[in-house]
């Protein structure tokens, strides 16, 4: 039966009618991977001259026991990111006689032969290999290899849990913060010592081969676990039954006081609230609020002023950037719609200019307590502010109008590349590079004030000519109309 599900899968990868994209998509993804290969087995034929570079006094495996509960928190992020529980078309073989659990079976083997699983063991053989030659014990080194496959065997069903939970939460990627972050604190804080825990188990079942059994029952709990969940799903009728939610309306009246573009800005606030993918947008503003926090405590970048207008751009840009760059795509599901009404396409656009200036006022407004940590960072921050207003704003709204890539508002957000193309990659130049650079520029030409003065006039001036430039933009994304709306149309 696995024999006729890959002749199935065969079939189905060459007759597709994306053959040709698939194909081009599989082999760039050949060449990274044989990029990561090549990395992981110069890092493990080097491993133990590393770990005697950082850590001295230490036995190279014990040390580098003392780093596999990092190295597990960061398999572990990666596979939630990147990596799917494989699926294959099964509803047409649920009509055949064969049996659910032969499926699930099947779905669930094959995910342990993803390459994220081999990798690994480019790092760890070479490195085993030398330890042996090194004159360690062939059996104890032999018997850590099966703990190390064992444990990434456990976090590819682990991911998978995790994953399954995920989907059940309106904020995606909750569970793998809560998971991944609690158990980081926890060793970081030295509430519990997890890392040496973990290294003193492996260590310990290295020389005592009969403890295998333990990892062995947890890689067999968490397939059976894994195993009930997808068969539970497994139904000709799982997808049918449709899921009801009440629906929590806001009172947007306040909007009104905006004007003309009011039922533009109440249309955007909806949609940002009601979909996954929009959704990221305002949890992406905690992030944004808090990113100075990452580098204002170390001393380190105290010294580097010319820094700190980076931090500004993206700390009150957050929405900006992450809204922005995918105007006019989150309409693109109604957008003929949309342009089939009789509506001034200004002010479709000066709504969202409107919520993008806002969101940065609010947030520079937020963030005044850096100043705790130096007049210069506040400094930096309102030069950033004004700077996003008058020419960030606008320069989005115009790397909006060669937006072609539509994008599904029900998909959750994290690392969903959907609607990213060139476009969102080059307006990252304009967004944040320039700023810094012109910063950096005059702060070591002439000084730091006077640096933030030449941001903030930069933005001023995009204040003053507002109008104009909304008018120079409205019309390029006339012109664009009707392409938009052929490749929004073309990805249906």
């Amino acid at each position: 039966m696995i024999k006729r599900f890959l002749s199935l899968e065969w079939k189905s990868f060459f007759r597709s009618a994306s053959f040709g994209k698939s194909l081009g998509i599989k082999i760039f993804m050949g060449f990274i991977a044989l990029y990561f290969m090549g990395i992981f087995l110069f890092i493990g034929f080097f491993m133990d001259k590393i770990l005697k570079e950082v850590y001295p006094d230490l036995d190279p495996l014990i040390a580098f026991n003392g780093l596999i509960f990092f190295w597990i928190l960061g398999d572990i992020l990666v596979r939630f990111f990147f990596q799917k529980l494989p699926v294959m078309s099964v509803k047409p073989l649920l009509k055949l006689p064969i049996k659910r659990k032969t499926i699930v079976n099947y779905v669930l083997g094959k995910s342990v032969t993803s390459f994220i699983n081999f990798l690994p063991l480019f790092a760890v053989i070479p490195f085993s290999i030398k330890l042996i030659y090194g004159g360690y014990d062939a059996s104890t080194v032999l018997v850590w290899l099966i703990v190390m496959i064992l444990l990434t065997l456990i976090n590819n069903f682990l991911n998978f849990i995790i994953e399954s939970l995920s989907a059940e939460t309106e904020l995606s990627y909750l569970p793998i913060i809560l998971l991944v972050g609690g158990l980081f604190a926890l060793n970081y804080f030295e509430i519990i010592n997890i890392a040496q825990a973990l290294s003193n188990a492996i260590t310990a079942i290295s020389q005592t081969p009969i403890l295998l059994f333990i990892p062995i029952l947890i890689l067999i709990g968490l397939y059976a676990y894994n195993f009930k969940l997808l068969r539970q799903k497994l139904f000709l009728d799982s997808g049918l039954k449709t899921k009801i939610k009440e629906v929590n309306t806001s009172n947007l009246e306040w909007t009104k006081n905006f004007g003309d573009i009011a039922p533009f800005m109440q249309l955007d606030l909806k949609l940002i609230w009601r979909n996954k993918r929009t959704k990221s947008s305002v949890w992406m503003l905690a992030l944004g609020l808090l990113y100075g926090l990452f580098f204002y405590p170390q001393p380190t970048y105290q010294d580097m002023p010319w820094f700190f207008v980076f931090i500004g751009v993206f700390s009150t840009g957050i929405f900006l950037i992450n809204f922005g760059q995918f105007i006019p795509a989150w309409d693109s599901g109604y957008y003929k719609l949309l342009m089939s009404q009789n509506i001034k396409y200004e002010q479709y656009l000066k709504s969202k200019f409107t919520l993008m200036a806002v969101s940065v006022a609010i947030l520079f407004i937020l963030g005044i307590p850096y100043v705790f940590f130096g007049w210069k960072i506040l400094l930096a921050h309102f030069a950033a502010a004004i700077y996003n207003i008058g020419v960030n704003t606008h320069v989005i709204l115009y790397g909006g109008s060669f937006n072609r890539k539509k994008i599904d508002l029900s998909q959750k957000a994290a690392f969903n590349y959907q609607g990213t193309g060139a476009v969102q990659w080059l307006i990252g130049i304009p967004l944040l590079l320039l700023p810094m650079g012109l910063f950096a520029l005059f702060y070591f030409l002439i000084g730091f004030e006077i640096a933030c003065l030449i941001l903030a006039i930069m933005g001023i001036v995009g204040i003053i000519f507002h109008q104009r430039f909304m008018k120079a933009i409205t019309a390029k994304y006339l012109e664009s109309k009707y392409k938009m709306i052929g490749a929004f149309d073309q990805n249906n």
